[in-house]
């Protein structure tokens, strides 16, 4: 059975207050809230057998170095990875992309090009950029359509002998958009160009597996998924992974080193150097078991209730304009009233206790398509409730009435 009500009494967070009034979190799509649990898994790393893993011989760095692991084989588990040294620990989304535009320098040329979508977060749009004036390679643009999907009949027109990577988002941190990632790999692969696709918003959302889907990079972070800041992960097929050069230097990720020559760790620890986030990692594989623990069924199903709710209920206050107004889509909804600023929105909201983001959401190609400053994005999570809805909606009745 789904409980709601139960499950918030695991985010103390949930509890507190804000300006006088009980905290609204719905700004789950730039991080989500943490349970007891994970909070418990830090502590208890911290509490009981803090140490460097990998290298020790004693007790403590024997345990870290299990649990450390184990989390590797959760990852592994759940994405649905074929092997552990598929799976490279990161920093979070933004350094797993990084990893790979960096591998990839040696890879192109002037006459290659590489496509992105107009709708990419600018983690998944910098990187590749970087990566262009480098190379000279020619960055191509899959357009969006008006109601937030891609265009992917443009797609299928830009693909051709010279494309050599697609780089896309399975879903939009703005408009919420899934995207038919399925069809953007299978076509990319008839066109024999290698796919990455960022997770970041898509893994915190729907149970994927990455076999299944036979992607060449995935990548994603802890902190969507109730898991801790600083954590995530880059899965690489083995093949490609091996064939890239290492990222960084350091220690772990090398096997024998002299002055004359370094020679580099098998998978994954060339792409692991120095000492890791280990409390961090330890406890994203508690944050995949308790999400686990409710089901992502129950979580899908559950958002959908929330996100058809909200969008009836944001229709009828009039001036409301939502962007990515389509069926396919998480829990995000990303509007405007009127002509009021979203900064202001936001900022009447939060002194309702109502917390939501405002601004261009690290998409300003959006923006500019829509021609707009920004949105007010309300992005909601498996312990939300209808009555928070309620809350929101009214509160934002009484910004627009206070903005005249």
């Amino acid at each position: 059975m789904f409980d709601v009500y139960k499950i918030r009494e695991d985010f103390p967070i949930l509890g507190r207050k804000v300006n006088n009034t009980d905290l609204v979190y719905f700004d789950n799509a730039a991080t989500s809230q943490t349970p007891n649990q994970v909070i418990d898994s830090i502590s208890n790393y911290y509490k009981k057998y803090n140490s460097n893993i990998h290298r020790g011989l004693h007790s403590l760095s024997a345990e870290a170095t299990s649990q450390y692991e184990e989390s590797r084989s959760k990852v592994r588990e759940h994405f649905g990875i074929s092997q552990n040294h598929e799976v490279i620990f990161t920093s979070g989304t933004t350094h797993g992309i990084n990893i790979i535009s960096s591998g990839l320098q040696s890879f192109l040329t002037k006459k290659d090009e590489i496509i992105v979508s107009a709708m990419e977060h600018h983690s998944n749009i910098v990187p590749w950029q970087m990566l262009c004036e480098k190379t000279g390679t020619n960055l191509k643009v899959i357009p969006i359509n008006n109601d937030g999907t891609l265009n992917i009949e443009e797609y299928k027109s830009m693909l051709n002998p010279n494309v050599k990577f697609v780089f896309v988002n399975h879903v939009s941190n703005t408009l919420g958009t899934i995207n038919p990632i399925e069809q953007i790999i299978e076509l990319a692969h008839k066109n024999k160009s290698k796919v990455l696709i960022d997770g970041a918003q898509g893994a915190a959302h729907l149970k994927i597996n990455l076999m299944e889907l036979n992607v060449d990079y995935y990548v994603a972070s802890a902190h969507k998924l109730c898991g801790p800041t600083g954590v995530g992960f880059l899965y690489g097929k083995s093949e490609l992974l091996k064939s890239l050069p290492a990222y960084q230097g350091g220690g772990e990720m090398i096997s024998n080193v002299t002055f004359e020559k370094t020679e580099y760790a098998d998978l994954p620890h060339k792409f692991e150097a120095g000492t890791p986030n280990i409390a961090g990692v330890i406890a994203f594989g508690t944050a995949l078991d308790y999400m686990n623990s409710i089901g992502f069924d129950n979580i899908e199903n559950y958002e959908k209730e929330l996100l058809e709710y909200a969008t009836e209920k944001l229709k009828k206050i009039d001036g409301v304009k939502i962007y990515g107004d389509n069926k396919q889509k998480i829990s995000v909804i990303s509007f405007n009233i009127g002509n009021h600023h979203p900064s202001d929105i936001g900022s009447i909201l939060d002194q309702f206790g109502i917390a939501v983001r405002t601004g261009q959401h690290c998409t300003q190609p959006i923006m500019d398509f829509y021609k707009i400053p920004g949105t007010v994005r309300a992005s909601f999570s498996f312990y939300n409730t209808k009555s928070e809805i309620d809350l929101f909606i009214d509160a934002l009745l009484k910004a627009s009435k206070m903005l005249g």
